[in-house]
């Protein structure tokens, strides 16, 4: 079946513009979050709003019109990084790009949109699928706080597609780290730096020879590490007291993560020590690791979906998260596409309207397709 003559380009981009021109940042995505369960209502699915205490996650569903089709979701997220309020945009080449001095919003409303227009055309062209799910998350770029506290008692597939990759459509996320977050508070002695600094110890010198000796920037191929955040001090004529360093780790590889970490603890705990400053170290993991096997039937399912599409689908990895780790977490097989998004965090960034059209027919492909998959 030729599904590329069902897409309604013009609807396609009128609906993305539509939704970039909404402010949505992260924890303020009611506005957009009821234009799109009105857009998925005239699509012909039964919409949900799950509250949380800082926001709220977009729930929908489509029933099958095959009970034998095995039910698949799908997903993207709702905000955007800031800043967005006042988006202005141009359209020439096929290129639809931020003018002003702010991004875009293609990072995540390139997702929302194709999967919009793909359950549009399933619903007007009464094609056959399977139970479809829709899950539109709030403050991804938060830190995944939606997905963190999705109910996922409410959802029932065991195959989702995340829409959240930039990058020409065709690549394929199958690989992202573990991603862990610390904090050090290094407590030294204050002192008039005039008068007796000697009796002082102090906290930013501490904390400078610790970020000086501790493992930063590339460890491996698969591990990363930074320290992003220090404050500390309260005036130019005091020896400083306390300071506090804000870090991160990241690894596809579990052992090399836990060898750094120690490695990082251990060199601060030695040099607090040594100076005679105290030091307290928490820290939390944010989200683990996934890896999809490169014989796993799903990821083969895509590659022929992308290829049957006239796509040559790329495999790789990332060095950031998205929802899908924690969809992955959570016993979801999720696979991370791109949507063709270019250039995201950034007021340079832009989406190709060949790319814009081909996202939204690899999700109509692959939901239409799903019944034939054998899963």
């Amino acid at each position: 079946m030729n599904l590329s003559q069902y897409i309604n380009q013009e609807r396609l981009i009128e609906t993305f513009l539509e939704l970039i021109k909404i402010n949505s940042p992260s924890f303020s995505e009611r506005k957009i979050g009821d234009v799109l369960a009105k857009k998925l209502e005239d699509a012909g699915c039964s919409v949900e709003f799950q509250e949380y205490e800082r926001s709220f996650n977009l729930i929908a569903f489509k029933k099958g019109t095959n009970p034998g089709i095995p039910s698949l979701l799908l997903s993207g997220h709702m905000d955007t990084i800031e800043p967005t309020e006042g988006i202005t945009y141009s359209i020439e080449d096929g290129i639809i790009r931020t003018t002003g001095n702010t991004v875009l919003g293609a990072d995540d409303k390139s997702a929302l949109a194709q999967i919009l227009e793909a359950l549009t055309v399933i619903n007007e062209r009464s094609l056959p699928h399977g139970d479809i799910e829709i899950v539109f998350t709030s403050a991804e770029e938060n830190g995944l706080f939606g997905a963190k506290n999705l109910d996922f008692s409410r959802l029932h597939s065991k195959h989702a597609l995340i829409l959240d990759s930039s990058g020409s459509v065709g690549k394929i996320v199958i690989a992202a780290p573990t991603h862990y977050t610390y904090e050090m508070k290094i407590t030294g002695r204050p002192a008039h730096a005039g008068i007796e600094p000697e009796a002082g110890i102090s906290a930013i010198r501490v904390a400078a020879r610790i970020i000086a000796q501790v493992p930063d920037g590339r460890i491996n191929q698969e591990t990363t590490a930074n320290i992003g955040v220090i404050k500390g001090g309260t005036a130019t004529n005091v020896v400083p007291k306390e300071v506090m360093i804000k870090g991160e780790l990241r690894s596809h590889n579990t052992r090399d993560l836990e060898e750094t970490k120690k490695r990082i603890f251990e060199t601060a705990e030695t040099i607090a020590k040594q100076n005679g400053a105290r030091i307290e170290i928490s820290g939390q993991e944010e989200y683990v690791a996934f890896r999809i096997d490169e014989d796993e039937p799903f990821l083969k399912f895509l590659d022929e979906v992308y290829k049957n599409c006239g796509i040559e689908p790329v495999h790789t990895q990332t060095g950031g998260g998205s929802d899908a780790n924690i969809f992955n977490q959570r016993g979801i097989m999720a696979i991370n596409l791109s949507t063709g998004m270019q250039k995201v965090h950034s007021t340079e960034e832009h989406i190709y309207i060949k790319d814009l059209y081909n996202g939204s027919l690899i999700v109509l492909k692959t939901i239409t397709a799903f019944g034939e998959s054998r899963l």
